[in-house]
């Protein structure tokens, strides 16, 4: 069972005042595994994402500058990457709680959340 968050991050290499460096922006992938459903920060789609995009850029921005150590300028969400196995109890656990999530069905849910930025690997 395996899933992934993909994110696209910009960040600033900060340097003393003794050297410079050229780019001092630049673009990397970050990819954050997802947590088990049921498991603790499984419901990490439904705190930081919304429509398929970050919902709090502030916030991510600090999670990714916690996860990488350097400035984080922007972090944009590409897409939730997971096979069919995880997919499946995915679906299953927000069907278990659907109140938790204020919607009437799982796609509901993973609209709400996820956008159209899921790719299941078969």
């Amino acid at each position: 069972m395996d899933a992934t968050y993909v994110f696209s991050v910009r960040f600033r290499l900060s340097t003393d005042a003794s050297v410079s460096v050229e780019p001092a922006t630049f673009e990397t992938t970050l990819r954050r595994p997802a947590d088990p459903p049921g498991d603790d920060g499984w419901l990490f789609f439904r705190d930081n994402l919304w429509r398929g995009d970050v919902n709090d850029q502030p916030h991510a921005r600090q999670l990714a500058e916690d996860a990488l150590g350097v400035p984080v300028e922007a972090v944009e969400y590409r897409r939730f990457d997971t096979d069919e196995e995880y997919y499946d109890v995915l679906k299953a656990a927000i069907a278990e709680d659907l109140d938790l999530f204020k919607a009437d069905s799982v796609s509901e849910v993973l609209t709400k959340y996820f956008g159209s930025s899921v790719e299941v690997e078969s």
